[in-house]
């Protein structure tokens, strides 16, 4: 009995003793960020600063998305919202061509994404190709979603959010 005892006790200690080491770290968060994560925060930053018409901050982090998000692509290739963001920095940063591959790669995977069709379809209005934003734009008139209501407004001449 005492030897039942002693053994349950030993299995407590080293239970709570291992819950306590791995949940807890000197950050206050146990949970580690992917650079998908890490990107995703580049871009809310960027867009921050576009906001606030601060150009050269939003292009540097911009950049700094888009290298995380390369690194996320050759780790986990082929995730539709890492392709959708690898198009939108790419995009952000003026290079429209190898953006729009991004974006049709992902729609490969997924041609309903609402990120992607509405991103794309912001591509090609500022390349002048109307007619196949309004095809992006078709995809997305049951999704009613507010991807729909920007391309919508882009489409007939008002200035991207992004």
């Amino acid at each position: 009995m005492i030897k039942n005892l002693l053994i349950s006790v030993f299995i407590s200690t080293l239970i709570v003793s291992s819950s306590y080491a791995a949940g807890s770290s000197d950050s206050g968060s146990s949970k580690t960020k992917t650079k998908y994560d890490m990107a995703v925060t580049h871009i809310k930053a960027a867009k921050n600063f576009e906001k606030k018409d601060k150009l050269d901050k939003a292009k540097k982090s911009y950049l700094k998305a888009q290298k995380l998000l390369v690194q996320s692509n050759k780790n986990f290739p082929n995730k539709v919202d890492t392709l959708n963001y690898l198009g939108f920095t790419t995009r952000k940063l003026g290079d429209f061509e190898n953006g729009e591959k991004f974006y049709l790669q992902g729609l490969k995977i997924d041609p309903k994404h609402i990120g992607i069709n509405e991103y794309l379809g912001e591509l090609y209005v500022a390349t002048n190709r109307h007619n196949l934003a309004v095809e992006r734009l078709e995809v997305l008139k049951d999704c009613n979603c507010k991807e729909y209501d920007q391309l919508k407004a882009v489409i007939a001449g008002e200035k991207s959010k992004y």
